[in-house]
């Protein structure tokens, strides 16, 4: 029973805990501790070329990253009293990751007080011969005591090169930043305020 309980415990922890992070990531600066996690970075690599990058949570899509990083770029651009901007070099990331849970209700009928001792069953398979199982790496019988989740995580960066004036007609990777800003303003999720 106290088994249960403490598992109980640990499920509606781990609720809460992913409660804080319920949202896609909004545009905000990527700041640790923030109550959503992921947002805008950059560095000045020269007066008028900067690395730009936009990192989303578990929630976020590749969309919305790749916008994010389009928009800080072009809000950057006219923060630093220039005009236009252009793409030099740019990629996105997908990181996943798999995670494989047993259930927190599961446990088999021997528990964990017989330390490296459980049981062990042959079975006659579908296949010719016998089959092993064992409880603790699955098996046929206790497929659904696990649970299996597939985070993507998607994180663009740009490097970005800015100028004055109109942008060059001739270069395809040039963005009038003012015209960015006001087209993807309407899109942009900023954080809520806290109560």
């Amino acid at each position: 029973m106290a088994k249960r309980s403490a598992a109980l415990a640990l499920t509606v922890a781990l609720a809460a805990a992913l409660a804080g992070c319920a949202t896609p990531t909004p545009y905000q600066p990527n700041i640790p501790g923030q109550q959503t996690s992921g947002g805008y970075s950059e560095v000045r690599i020269e007066p008028n070329r900067w690395r730009v990058t936009f990192a989303g949570n578990s929630l976020t899509s590749r969309e919305t990253v790749e916008g994010y990083l389009l928009f800080r770029a072009a809000e950057l651009t006219t923060q630093q009293g220039f005009d236009w901007f252009s793409i030099v070099d740019r990629n996105t990331d997908r990181k996943t990751t798999t995670y494989v849970d047993p259930d927190p209700f599961y446990s088999p009928w021997y528990g964990p007080g017989y330390g490296y001792w459980r049981p062990y069953w042959r079975y006659w398979g579908a296949g010719p011969g016998w089959h092993t199982w064992d409880p603790y790496w699955g098996g046929p019988f206790w497929a659904d005591s696990i649970d299996v989740r597939t985070i993507d995580k998607y994180e663009a960066a740009a490097e970005i090169y800015m100028g004055k004036g109109p942008k060059p007609a001739d270069d395809p990777r040039a963005f009038d930043a003012r015209q960015v800003v006001a087209n993807l303003q309407p899109r942009i999720k900023y954080p809520e305020a806290k109560k």
